[in-house]
């Protein structure tokens, strides 16, 4: 597989790699039919073990798999693109979600749209988007997260405080239910929920997000991605981080985690024509 730099496209593609989303062994038919059109066009498809270990075929690890195929395809909704695009982060290979969810803020491509975005593909009609990646540093553990990272109290019973730091600089002290740092891509997450604002996918930036602060003074704060951003947990009672809303870590007093831009980023394959702004106006209902 090469890239083509001109177009940032892929080209020989011959085979691609598939995700099934997990605990779905019903979605055997959708991928016998992800098979039939990847193969009408001259695409060999290859499974993930624990995908194909779920619906009785044979598979391949996911480190194999991307040492194998041109790009891979998450099949399923948000969640199952998240987990992907980390667990084949050192790979940096490209990613094709086709949604099988209900919201598809990253996953665009649903299953009767896969034909005709396919015979696009094979006219070099589509792009891939370079979308910015976070990584975590926790008592020597190190972790990436394309959503975000999410430091949360451990008890529903009582509050969390976290100081902060840039660029080892105090900046803010935190009292409340946690903090979210965001990716932009991120921003439509649990950023949003918390009442932390929209950013553009493409922009490289954290967004820091008080979770239920105790004071009224507390606001998101958008800045740029060249700063490491250090919290520290101030009270006795530890607290939790939480990547993407799936990997979970415990961080006790006084310890710190330290957040910075990741080196490479999240390729993820797109139509030509996906708009951001409209996937915002058709997700959100804006102007209904």
């Amino acid at each position: 597989m090469k890239l083509k730099k001109s177009l940032n496209l892929l080209e020989n593609v011959k085979s691609a790699g598939v995700v099934l989303r997990p605990s779905s062994p019903e979605l055997k038919e959708e991928y016998l039919e992800i098979k039939r059109i990847f193969n009408d066009i001259g695409i060999e498809t290859y499974l993930e073990y624990n995908s194909a270990k779920m619906i009785d075929f044979d598979g391949f690890s996911l480190n194999s798999l991307c040492n194998k195929v041109d790009f891979l395809v998450s099949v399923g909704g948000d969640g199952t693109l998240l987990s992907v695009v980390r667990r084949s982060f050192k790979h940096n290979i490209p990613i094709l979600g086709i949604n099988l969810g209900t919201l598809g803020f990253l996953t665009d491509i649903n299953m009767d749209e896969l034909e005709n975005f396919l015979t696009n593909f094979k006219k070099e009609n589509y792009r891939i988007d370079n979308r910015m990646m976070i990584e975590g540093n926790l008592n020597l553990n190190s972790f990436v997260a394309f959503n975000d990272i999410v430091i949360s109290r451990k008890s529903i019973s009582s509050m969390i405080s976290i100081d902060a730091k840039i660029d080892g600089k105090p900046f803010n002290s935190y009292y409340g239910d946690g903090v979210i740092i965001s990716t932009p891509t991120g921003s439509t997450a649990y950023n949003l929920s918390a009442g932390g604002p929209l950013v553009y996918p493409l922009t490289e930036a954290f967004i820091i997000t008080p979770v239920a602060p105790h004071s009224l003074t507390q606001r998101p704060l958008v800045m740029p991605a060249d700063f490491e951003i250090e919290f520290t947990i101030s009270d006795n009672q530890g607290a939790v981080i939480i990547v993407d809303g799936q990997d979970i870590y415990e961080i006790g007093q006084n310890d710190s985690i330290k957040i910075k831009i990741a080196q490479d980023n999240a390729r993820l394959i797109h139509r030509t024509e996906r708009n951001y702004f409209d996937v915002l106006n058709e997700k959100l209902r804006w102007g209904n």
